[in-house]
């Protein structure tokens, strides 16, 4: 049944509807039995209005006596204007699911219709948090950041449930009118058990003010209905939103503190429930809001803190879409068996490959940069006022996307002033010609022309390009070592660590990325040969991503565009980053290594994830270092961790204990006699030696845990998070812990509903912007 129903009248349309908490819109699929009908023709809708006429009880299809011994001797209250509450409704596995907006949503709403009534344009207001756009006059809610079907909004003052039913259904604003107007001359004149019939030929019979039920002429029931007595069950109605059991969610804060943008991972589903990134993001806000209330009290009472954006970043539906033709080229070589697996195998597991080949390497990380710059700017333009820093997270593959592009960022003070990306304008600044003549080389100015390269273009070649058009090898080498110079970025050049700008690009080789010009310069990164053969990179940035100026050896060149800001923060959830640099050859991270625009990176994993590896071991290979424990977001451990660290402290303490007396013992009956003083002197000169042996156990025991926390505090994380430990695991569940390979794959999913990736995010934030973390009391 179509939703243009709905304005046609009354059961006819509303029946397919649904209301649902905001639960229930990340769960589409539960659904409720409603009351059946059959549509109504808008010839019926021309018909003179309903009409009110008193009823007596054997006019009713259905006997109504048992709902009429409610209490009738009370005086009803004079009557009072029902209060509305608007709803917005979701199309899903061709049912209708209906949501109402927070109060503040819903006050905005009511405001702008009483406002729109006095004027012929269409109001527009923005609503959950702004990133939604509805128009009155429409009755249609439209998203800001991405796209998605609109869907019908309604100004809702009357419901009906069936017998069957678990919630209620708003009806048509023009049928409540209707109904309103009945329940007005009703409680005015205090004459109920009246019947109120419409052109469709239904019936609503307002028995009392507690008593009001919807009935349906015989020949529009379902012919279907298991008998004639589920046929005449009657709909029960009730008035305003305070009547009915729904949850109304609660409103967000105006102020926005931090923007974040979360990439996703392979395949267009993000979980278990095949659901969207735009889903699973909006679990994640909605965590991220009760973290705040919670976590966040005082601060928020006081107008401290505001809440966090969260902004989905869709690059799978540009990779398969018409625009790249894949999925076309990918079918016609797909074998027609096992048709659902390989469907799966080409949506989702070929992303991988994707990402490693040049073609569609390059059209991922532009759709990526291209993405988050458009957000950015249009969050920007609807929130002017907005001066909070920016974060970015990445999942599974989407952390190493976020990671290469962040490696080949240029730190130019251009980029905060949102600077296009793929701009160089240091290359800009000189012509091909004053290039050529800078460098004695003007013999090969019309070679250049003849093929219609520019300072651009010229920029994407390399040597064999150069060698190709005929240019020696002395000229080509010129040329390149100019271009690659102007391309560094200033800045970067003096950060420590770095090469300047004197010393030219770096070389990427077997054994590290290393400087072309000083070679007892310290590298960024470093590699141990390889029996596999050493792999020649070109740079012209330094980075540890994929090669972005030059390829050698059919490596991957990719051209990586530029963020318009500089992230604060980059979270990896369940990233394979460690493994990909590995297989490229990276051996490891400098400690001195940063990104050269973002301070911070968490990489954040599930122990059970089988996608996720480690970063640490990277930059302190010489330690074997635990990764820190992420704490339960109700501030303890999980019951069964801290029964195990309980046992294992006991057989500690037991083994300590066991070994010093046995020490204790044996020194005892080997020490020689003759050394034993008189027992007749009273001397005690071996009461002291036990005790001293037993200390000696005891802290030889526990030596391997104290010398790895005094350890620990001194280790060098180097620089790529500023400092600080890096690596983080999630607590794992007690189910979780019985069958690993069980909850392998909902491992890797789990951190878009994880309350502690969340907190810990949450922190990482608020702890910069100088607000007190609060432990809620247990």
């Amino acid at each position: 049944m179509s939703s243009s129903e709905g304005d046609r009248g009354g059961l006819s349309q509303a029946a397919p509807n649904n209301i649902t908490t905001q639960d229930d819109f990340d769960n589409p699929t539960q659904t409720a039995a409603t009351c059946n009908t059959t549509e109504a023709s808008e010839a019926e809708l021309s018909l003179p209005e309903a009409q009110i006429s008193p009823v007596l009880d054997e006019v009713s299809p259905s006997s109504a006596s048992s709902f009429e011994m409610l209490d009738m001797e009370s005086v009803p209250p004079p009557y009072q204007e029902v209060q509305p509450h608007w709803f917005f409704c979701r199309q899903a596995d061709d049912s209708e699911f209906w949501h109402p907006f927070s109060r503040e949503d819903s006050d905005k709403l009511e405001n702008a219709f009483n406002t729109v009534r006095e004027q012929e344009e269409d109001i527009v207001v923005a609503v959950e948090g702004e990133r939604y756009d509805v128009h009155i006059k429409e009755r249609m809610r439209f998203a800001v950041y991405w796209e998605h079907p609109p869907a019908e909004v309604r100004r809702c003052t009357w419901f009906y449930k069936g017998d069957k039913d678990t919630r209620f259904f708003p009806y048509s604003e023009e049928f409540s009118k209707r109904l309103e107007e009945a329940y007005m001359i009703a409680v005015t004149l205090d004459e109920w058990k009246r019947k109120l019939d419409f052109p469709t030929g239904e019936t609503v019979i307002l028995h009392n003010p507690k008593l009001i039920m919807h009935y349906q002429p015989i020949g529009l029931q379902d012919e279907w209905a298991s008998s004639p007595s589920d046929q005449l069950r009657p709909c029960t109605v009730k008035r305003g939103v305070e009547s009915i059991s729904v949850e109304i969610p609660e409103g967000e804060p105006e102020k926005v503190d931090h923007l974040v943008f979360m990439v996703h991972g392979i395949g267009p589903a993000c979980d278990l429930r095949f659901r969207s990134i735009v889903q699973c993001v909006n679990d994640f806000r909605s965590v991220s809001l009760s973290l705040l209330a919670s976590h966040y009290r005082r601060s928020q009472q006081e107008g401290h803190v505001g809440r966090v954006e969260f902004l989905p970043v869709n690059w799978h539906s540009a990779l398969h879409g018409d625009a790249t033709g894949v999925d076309e080229d990918i079918q016609r070589i797909t074998l027609p068996s096992i048709s659902r697996l390989r469907h799966f195998t080409n949506d989702t597991l070929l992303d991988l490959f994707f990402y490693n080949s040049p073609t569609y390497c390059q059209t991922i990380v532009d759709t990526v940069a291209s993405e988050v710059n458009r957000l950015h700017a249009l969050f920007k333009q609807r929130r002017p006022e907005f001066d909070g820093k920016v974060s970015v997270i990445g999942h599974s593959l989407g952390s190493l996307i976020l990671f290469d592009l962040l490696t080949n960022q240029r730190n130019r003070s251009r980029a905060r002033d949102g600077v296009p990306s793929g701009e160089h304008s240091a290359l800009n600044s000189d012509t091909l010609e004053q290039m050529l003549t800078k460098l004695d080389l003007q013999q090969y100015l019309q070679t250049l022309l003849a093929e219609n390269v520019d300072m651009e273009s010229l920029a994407l070649c390399q040597d064999s390009d150069l060698r190709n058009l005929g240019i020696p090898l002395g000229p080509r080498k010129k040329i390149l070592h100019y271009i690659r110079k102007k391309r560094l970025p200033e800045d970067y050049n003096m950060a420590p660590g770095h090469q300047t700008s004197e010393s030219g690009p770096p070389q990427v080789t077997s054994e590290g990325i290393q400087s072309s010009e000083l070679p007892g310069q310290e590298s960024s990164l470093h590699n141990k040969p390889s029996t596999t053969g050493a792999v020649d990179y070109e740079y012209f940035d330094v980075g540890i991503g994929q090669s972005n100026g030059g390829i050698a050896k059919g490596q991957v060149c990719i051209d990586y565009p530029q963020l318009a800001f500089y992230p604060e923060t980059f979270f990896a959830f369940g990233s394979p980053i460690g493994m990909f640099l590995t297989v490229r050859g990276l051996k490891r991270i400098d400690p001195n290594y940063s990104f050269p625009t973002c301070k911070s990176f968490y990489n954040i994993y599930h122990p059970y994830d089988p996608v996720a590896y480690r970063i640490e071991p990277m930059i302190v290979s010489e330690v074997d270092l635990e990764p820190m424990l992420i704490p339960h977001h109700k501030g303890r451990k999980r019951m069964h961790l801290e029964l195990k660290d309980s046992i294992t402290r006991m057989s500690m303490d037991l083994r300590n204990n066991v070994l010093g007396s046995l020490r204790t013992a044996w020194q005892s009956f080997t020490r020689p006699v003759a050394a034993l003083p008189p027992a007749e002197e009273g001397e005690a000169t071996n009461d002291t030696t036990p005790q001293e042996d037993q200390a000696g156990v005891c802290t030889e025991a526990e030596c391997s845990v104290s010398a790895e926390q005094a350890e620990q505090p001194e280790i060098e994380m180097g620089m790529l998070n500023g400092g600080r430990r890096i690596d983080y695991v999630l607590q794992e569940k007690p189910i979780e812990s019985f069958n690993e390979y069980l909850f392998a794959i909902q491992s890797h999913l789990c951190y878009w509903e994880s309350e502690d990736a969340a907190l810990l995010l949450l922190r990482e934030i608020y702890d910069n912007l100088g607000v007190a973390f609060e432990q809620p009391q247990q």
